[in-house]
């Protein structure tokens, strides 16, 4: 699968400008920032979860 180089980059760039506007580029960098971090933290968290339900039925088990 080919990689996408500088100049891809800079004709979505483009296309993203021409659609939103140079105004929402900040709103719209913030909101998928947020995203990405609220993604990371529920899925470290649900890991942990898991991690804990196995260990708790675990230990349910051997009592």
């Amino acid at each position: 699968m080919p990689s996408i180089g500088g100049w891809e980059w800079l004709i979505i760039l483009v296309i993203v400008i021409i659609i939103f506007g140079v105004g929402k580029l900040p709103e719209i960098g913030g909101a998928l920032g947020k995203s990405i971090r609220e993604f990371r933290d529920a899925s470290s968290t649900g890991t942990d979860k898991n991690e804990n339900a196995d260990d708790t039925s675990t230990k349910e088990s051997k009592a």
